[in-house]
């Protein structure tokens, strides 16, 4: 099939700063036309990540976990087991399925709907918001909480970084930081929404609902 990337999972838990080099390395060969497109699969020991736009009062208790400047959009994110990392590394000057080229709203957009697709076979209604990129979900006190945080970089048309997903992960952990600068939503993850899915499983829907999006 055309446009088809590679898929690759990590067992166990992988280290921040050689993913980054890894994924920096992986962007310019894939612009340099020596290298396919990847998505990559993975877990990271407990950390925080600093995006772009953070905001240093943000972190709130920095001697908790290592802090990583991530190179990526966005704000503050809590990484760690449980939490299942993409890391989509696509060269955006051509098309993929629904994106067009050279579209990087419309590739963020397209995650957010990657997403929201995989969270439907596990019956988990995930909802975007303008304004807040990410995935919510809606409790049935009208709660708003997040389940899937997205930060990208684009280096000459390569996309890199991407989206963390919350399978089972220690939710209080993200009390370290305010996650992505918003103070007014909490966080959820699939277990605490009563689902009970391992990685395996969560990662075959995410290689099944690809295509939808990204063709």
């Amino acid at each position: 099939m055309e446009n088809q990337p590679c898929w690759e999972v990590s067992p166990g838990l992988t280290e921040y700063e050689p993913a980054l080099e890894r994924m920096r390395e992986r962007a310019a060969a894939i612009r340099a036309g020596t290298a396919e497109e990847l998505v990559w699969l993975v877990e990271h020991p407990p950390l925080y990540t600093e995006g772009s736009s953070a905001k240093a009062e943000d972190l709130r208790d920095p001697a908790r976990f290592p802090v990583f400047k991530a190179g990526r959009g966005g704000q503050w994110t809590y990484h760690g087991p449980g939490q299942r990392i993409a890391y989509v590394m696509l060269d955006l000057a051509r098309p993929h399925g629904g994106v067009p080229a050279r579209d990087v709203r419309g590739y963020v957009a397209g995650l957010e709907r990657w997403v929201a697709e995989t969270l439907k076979e596990f019956g988990v209604k995930g909802e975007i918001r303008a304004g807040r990129v990410g995935i919510w979900v809606v409790r049935p006190d009208g709660r708003e909480e997040k389940i899937a945080a997205i930060g990208v970089r684009v280096s000459r048309w390569v996309s890199w970084h991407g989206l963390a997903l919350n399978i089972a992960p220690d939710l209080g952990h993200f009390s370290g930081i305010v996650p992505c600068g918003i103070s007014a939503h909490g966080v959820t993850s699939l277990a605490a929404l009563g689902v009970r899915a391992n990685m395996a499983e969560v990662d075959a829907a995410l290689r099944r609902h690809w295509h939808k999006v990204f063709g």
